[in-house]
């Protein structure tokens, strides 16, 4: 295989820059985005976001039902707002940050990512999901997002 400027590629630098697309796209991805959250407040009806399928259809919230803002109060250093908006997610945050380093290490040292979780764990991150859907949605609950 030959580079563009006509010499020699050696293979190994190839397989480095196939390696580092993926995890470098999707970092790039993520940082546009919180940019996009950190310059436009989602509490703002005006603002161009997307609407949750669920609110829209049942008026009820879903378990990740305030997101966007929580990202943006965390960008914008509104510690309380965040915790506010979605405190399973905030709690989340953390663990889905150390799984998406762990990831881009994996990818780019060409190792692979041995992520899975059993049935059990599997069936708790589910119960827990549903519990705050129910749990947020009750009459009275203090946290509702955007209230």
């Amino acid at each position: 295989m030959s580079a563009v400027h006509g010499g020699p590629t050696p293979s190994g630098a190839v397989a480095t820059r196939g390696r580092l697309t993926a995890p470098l796209a999707l970092t790039l991805a993520a940082l546009a985005s919180c940019a996009y959250v950190a310059t436009h407040d989602p509490n703002n009806p005006s603002t161009l976001m997307p609407q949750c399928p669920t609110k829209l259809l049942t008026g009820l919230d879903c378990p990740l039902c305030g997101g966007l803002r929580m990202v943006h109060n965390l960008i914008v250093g509104h510690w309380s707002s965040a915790v506010h908006d979605n405190l399973l997610l905030l709690i989340a945050l953390p663990f889905a940050l150390v799984v998406y380093a762990r990831w881009v290490y994996a990818t780019v040292t060409g190792r692979v990512l041995a992520f899975s979780l059993s049935r059990r764990w599997t069936l708790g991150l589910v119960g827990v999901a549903v519990a705050w859907a129910v749990v947020r949605n009750l009459p009275g609950w203090p946290l509702k997002p955007g209230g």
